[in-house]
């Protein structure tokens, strides 16, 4: 088969790799669709890499046509032949195959493509884990979404909206902010002409507090924004895309209870991410064949255009997911 590898350039090659052999507790998946992550982009920078036996080329989330089932994925799990799934890895999605453990296999939603169905597993899982897991979000309550145009907060917000939670996003330019409109975010903040800090004072002030912020960036803002969430809020650290550093009152987090915590989806034992897996199907699922709640997918390209995809993720050019379509690709 092939798959994409980095060559010595550091240049994205559809390159011929050995077959995946599957074992006994995996299935085998002919790949249709790969999506986009940015951990793709820093696996690449040799800053992530994949788990201990997992593929060294990228790819976190895929969808596509079960192939083959080992011996106890047959028995312990519905799995067989010819079923639509999407997938979440622990790497290896930009090839044709994958061997997957069939615990990290999902049906794909009706009123669905395959298309977006690649972009469900990572995204999701990594909004459902943060946000009811490590941010036990509640109805009523204040999130706080920065990076609005991102691939991660096209399904963040949405699925927020649907469980009843206010949520607040921030933006670079006023052209982003229009073309999130259709995710519902009860306040949009144009950071290039608003200070995000201040605007949450302001809600602070107002009686509405942020209780569980989500950030992908970091960086000095992060430090200036804490004093204003509520008491006993939870920020979660999933990047530090604006910079590492930050200056935090630490008087300020022990007197409100509040709590700092980092979290990666891709370092949790298998035993979790099932658990996620699971608990996606059951409560979110019905939202998307119900139409409540969709990925957005900002473009489509053959696995063979992988370097252009990288870049348009590098440039923060997308407004939703980038998809990879691997079926149809050359298999030599």
């Amino acid at each position: 088969m092939r798959a994409i590898l980095v060559d010595r350039e550091n240049r994205l090659v559809w390159s011929q790799v050995p077959d995946p052999a599957i074992k006994a507790d995996e299935v085998l998946v002919k790949i249709e669709y790969a999506a986009l992550n940015r951990a793709d982009l820093m696996q690449r920078a040799g800053d992530y890499p994949p788990p201990p036996g997992c593929p060294e080329w990228m790819g976190l989330e895929v969808s596509g046509t079960v192939e083959s089932v080992g011996e106890e994925a047959a028995r312990e799990s519905p799995w067989k032949a010819g079923d639509k799934v999407c997938a979440l890895l622990g790497g290896g999605g930009y090839a044709q195959y994958a061997a997957v453990r069939y615990d990290m296999l999902m049906p794909v939603p009706a009123n669905c493509s395959m298309a977006e169905a690649a972009a469900l597993p990572e995204a999701f899982a990594t909004a459902y884990l943060n946000l009811f897991y490590e941010g036990k979000i509640q109805k009523g309550d204040t999130l706080l979404m920065h990076a609005g145009a991102s691939g991660l907060a096209s399904v963040v917000i949405p699925l927020a909206k649907a469980f009843g939670v206010r949520v607040i996003t921030s933006v670079r330019s006023d052209e982003i902010a229009a073309s999130i409109r259709h995710l519902h975010a009860d306040l949009v903040v144009n950071t290039s002409k608003e200070d995000i800090a201040q605007v949450l004072k302001e809600q602070l002030e107002e009686g509405h507090p942020v209780d569980v912020a989500l950030d992908c960036l970091g960086g000095k803002m992060q430090g200036k924004c804490l004093p204003y969430m509520s008491y006993g809020g939870r920020w979660i650290m999933i990047a530090t895309l604006a910079g590492d550093l930050t200056e935090v009152d630490l008087k300020n987090i022990y007197v409100r209870n509040i709590r700092i915590i980092g979290s990666t989806l891709r370092s949790r034992p298998p035993a979790v991410k099932a658990q996620l897996l699971k608990a996606l199907v059951r409560e979110v699922w019905p939202l998307i064949e119900k139409g409540e709640v969709k990925p957005t997918i900002y473009k489509v390209l053959p696995i063979t255009q992988a370097e252009e995809a990288h870049g348009i993720l590098k440039r923060g050019e997308n407004i939703g997911k980038v998809v990879l379509k691997v079926g149809g690709a050359d298999p030599e």
